[in-house]
């Protein structure tokens, strides 16, 4: 079976592993080259990787240019599998290799089309969420179902913990695909275009906290985009300051203030009081500038 594996992030990095431990090593990885990779907050260098294993690298920012198409075309793939790559692939690229190309996507589809899902995911709330390989067509993460597993959300879901999740289920499913082709009986199943749903691409901006916000959506947020992501933010005057992690407040003091407000400083960090009059305790944070917003500074306002 001569695989093609293409990607730059993280999950591309467990395809890769899963391949090898299956014995079928791919005859060729595409990925970005290292000036590229901060195209992805999540991205992996995955060159070295690719040496060691004696697997070939064709470097490219746009597997459909005619360099690429021609490099890809001139090892015969019967698979191509695109797993961690946000770009269209068109139809020319599609048709390179025999079986066809299989995608990737962090959803349970045909629900959660379309980018930014592991954040939008603990946004919407789902209880319930899934990893899918699926044919690449025309469309948007909207071709026929290979192979998918379905898992529940924990309640304090994080973006690692259900990227996590999502690895996990490629390490699984990988093989099984690669089993289905030698055994030349694919599962194709096509989706439901009426249970469809379409996520918005989301930037690094959008992590910006807004304290007018309750507590409770403010630690959503914080949980939904983290580590991997760029993280959850606000702001002192010109410094910016990321928010990795926080909990509740839970030290017996009701506070009156302003939102946004730090009202004290425990040990772990700022407590900082929330548009519903609840405050949340900071455990983990970064800050632009070296000195610490003082008591009662409010988070966003200019100083």
């Amino acid at each position: 079976m001569r695989i093609v594996l293409v990607g730059a992030v993280e999950s591309t990095h467990t395809a890769f592993h899963a391949l090898l431990s299956a014995r079928v090593p791919p005859v060729a990885l595409v990925t970005l080259p290292r000036e590229a990779l901060d195209r992805h907050s999540d991205a992996v260098d995955l060159a070295d990787l690719a040496d060691r294993a004696g697997v070939p690298l064709v470097f490219s920012t746009d597997v459909n240019t005619p360099q690429t198409l021609a490099r890809l075309r001139a090892l015969a793939p019967d698979l191509i599998f695109v797993i961690g790559w946000s770009q269209i692939c068109r139809a020319e690229f599609r048709s390179l290799a025999r079986y066809g190309c299989i995608g990737f996507h962090p959803s349970a589809l045909p629900r959660l089309r379309g980018r930014a899902v592991i954040p939008w995911t603990i946004l919407t709330r789902q209880d319930t969420s899934g990893s899918t390989f699926f044919f690449l067509n025309e469309g948007v993460d909207s071709g026929d179902i290979i192979a998918q597993s379905l898992f529940s959300l924990d309640e304090q879901e994080t973006a690692r913990t259900l990227y996590d999740k999502h690895l996990a289920s490629i390490a699984t499913l990988l093989p099984e695909i690669v089993s289905q082709f030698e055994q030349q009986n694919p599962r194709r199943v096509p989706q439901d275009e009426s249970s469809a749903s379409y996520c918005a691409r989301r930037g690094p901006e959008d992590g910006l906290i807004d304290w007018r916000a309750g507590a409770d959506d403010i630690l959503r947020l914080i949980r939904a985009v983290g580590d991997p992501y760029p993280g959850a933010f606000t702001r002192h005057g010109a410094s910016r300051i990321r928010i990795d992690e926080a909990r509740p407040y839970d030290g017996g003091m009701r506070f009156i203030g302003l939102p946004g407000q730090i009202q004290a400083y425990s040990p772990e960090g700022p407590v900082v009081l929330c548009g519903d009059d609840r405050c949340i305790q900071v455990s983990k944070w970064q800050s632009e500038g070296l000195k610490r917003p003082p008591r009662h500074a409010v988070f966003g306002r200019d100083c």
